[in-house]
């Protein structure tokens, strides 16, 4: 397909136009749109190597294989990400994967006891985990997540094109849910993230990670009883700075 890049530079309106543009097409169409046509050498795909990554991993390893896929260490993830993240590097042969962590200045003045995320969540994961993305993705016009609507109320009416200030942000698998998502892993036979067999559903850092219990949506054991959903990422555009 022959398409100009979309520029929405903060257009939420724009966004959605596009996104009813796409909306019937498929996921691993629109993915190949974005990376061939779209944004090409300026994309990348931001990866936590969590519970759903090896669907997105998979289809760009199958597109590209040199695609950026950026993933952001924290310094407080469980080993059994660690692990599961150079599984997928080695089996599908990524050949671009770019580790991003905090940085070691700013970690030295604002969580030196690397305890942060205990007394002020919010901040903890503006230093270990928004602005190490927003330094990774300086150099990109758009990125590429794995956020899907039914997920949580908060992301049920994701569209698969947002405007992410001086970005554009894809959404592959918005419309899918977890019969997809399950489908395709057994379909290509990949492997699931151990933490997923023990209730696991969404994995992020260690301290701010719990269980999931029958009948609680996906993301009900992340930052549990603290009236907190998202890690900030998605919620505003991207600075490299402390003014998040």
């Amino acid at each position: 397909m022959n398409a100009r890049p979309i520029n929405l530079f903060g257009d939420q309106v724009a966004a959605s136009r596009v996104s009813a543009r796409f909306a019937t097409m498929d996921a691993a169409a629109l993915l190949r749109l974005a990376l061939v046509d779209l944004y090409p050498g300026r994309i990348a795909l931001v990866s936590s190597f969590g519970a759903d990554s090896a669907v997105l991993a998979h289809m760009v390893a199958t597109i590209d294989r040199r695609t950026p896929v950026v993933f952001i260490d924290t310094g407080h993830l469980f080993p059994e990400t660690l692990a599961y993240r150079d599984r997928l590097v080695d089996l599908l042969k990524l050949e671009n994967v770019l580790t991003q962590s905090p940085d070691a200045a700013a970690l030295a003045a604002r969580d030196a006891d690397a305890f942060l995320w205990s007394g002020d969540p919010d901040a903890c994961c503006a230093l270990r985990k928004v602005e190490p993305l927003a330094a990774a993705l300086a150099g990109c016009d758009a990125w590429i997540t794995g956020r899907k609507r039914f997920q949580s109320a908060t992301r049920a009416t994701l569209p698969l094109f947002e405007a992410d200030g001086a970005h554009v942000k894809v959404n592959p698998l918005a419309a899918w849910g977890m019969t997809d998502v399950v489908a395709y892993l057994d379909k290509h036979d990949l492997p699931r993230h151990p933490l997923v067999a023990k209730g696991y559903p969404s994995i992020g850092c260690i301290p701010c990670t719990s269980p999931v219990k029958p009948g609680e949506d996906p993301r009900a054991g992340r930052w549990r009883g603290r009236g907190k959903t998202e890690c900030g990422i998605h919620t505003q555009p991207l600075h490299a700075g402390q003014d998040i």
